[in-house]
């Protein structure tokens, strides 16, 4: 009602102006609740999006290793990744000492952790570790699983004396048919140990994307061995189709800065907290639209 009309309620007095009051209001009422579960709606499209699962996999060496089974460890890259990159669910199998590359004795085996290089501490066995977690459902499927290695099989090249025994063209030769079933003691080059390691992961997680990343940079390593082990490990990656960082050309560790001052590792190989950090960020940025692009969003 309008003040005119109101006023000349109050004076007239009547029961029908009060019955047009009462009108007035219901009708008011019946307005607000009919509006009410669309601005309900707007407010739970604003404040809850739906966001699919990510369900992310790491597997690697040590510079993964340190951020922890869980991710959650300041010095390791994977922290600060999780933080950037905000996954569902995020699972480190990384062992420290680990290589791409098997050796004659390499055998399935899920149990060892020791730290060092060894026999069966390979990438191989990391896959298999995770391909049993998720058959015993303790790990959701991986939506992307991201593979960091190659540092031991240089560093260790006394323990790995067949690693650039082949080249890309070479580990290429058997079809996939014929690679998958050899033996993990049968592939003992970093590119056919870099094959055959992704056509397991391929096997048993078709859906997965894999994304592999080259070694860093480290002042334990004498000469172009890292960058040698980096192009081999790309060319492998990209003949399969994979995305491929190249951790030592846009990561923050430089051996030859390294060498004068520790300022992103503690020893000149493994990251110190800020490098970790670095690193994670820059890896996220990189990765983030790759599993974007894969997932369609």
């Amino acid at each position: 009602m309008d003040t005119y009309s109101l006023l000349t309620c109050r004076a007239s007095g009547g029961s029908e102006c009060r019955l047009k009051c009462l009108y007035s209001f219901c009708v008011f009422i019946a307005l607000l609740m009919t509006f009410r579960p669309f601005a309900s709606m707007a407010q739970v499209a604003v404040c809850s999006p739906h966001v699919e699962p990510l369900h992310i996999v790491l597997l690697g060496d040590s510079n993964t290793a340190l951020g922890g089974d869980h991710c959650d460890l300041p010095k390791g890259w994977s922290r600060w990744f999780v933080e950037r990159v905000r996954p569902t669910s995020c699972r480190s199998y990384a062992r420290s000492g680990a290589t791409w590359t098997n050796t004659p004795k390499t055998k399935v085996n899920t149990t060892e952790n020791i730290g060092r290089i060894g026999d069966d501490n390979v990438i191989f066995n990391q896959i298999h570790r995770l391909i049993k977690a998720y058959e015993g459902q303790l790990q959701p499927y991986p939506d992307v699983v991201i593979v960091a290695a190659g540092t031991n099989d240089v560093w260790f090249g006394k323990y790995r004396p067949d690693a650039f025994g082949r080249s890309v063209e070479e580990a290429f030769v058997p079809d996939d048919g014929a690679m998958t079933e050899r033996r993990a003691s049968e592939v003992v080059s970093l590119t056919e140990s870099v094959r055959y390691g992704c056509l397991l992961l391929r096997k048993h997680f078709p859906k997965a994307l894999l994304i592999v990343l080259t070694p860093l940079q480290t002042t334990a390593v004498e000469g172009d061995g890292i960058e040698r082990a980096g192009d081999l490990i790309e060319g492998v990656a990209l003949r399969m189709g994979m995305p491929v960082v190249r951790q030592d050309k846009v990561c923050v560790v430089s051996s030859k800065a390294e060498a004068k001052k520790r300022l992103y590792t503690y020893d000149g190989t493994h990251t110190s907290p800020l490098g970790a950090r670095k690193n994670g960020e820059i890896l996220a940025d990189l990765i983030r639209p790759m599993i974007d692009k894969h997932l369609g969003r």
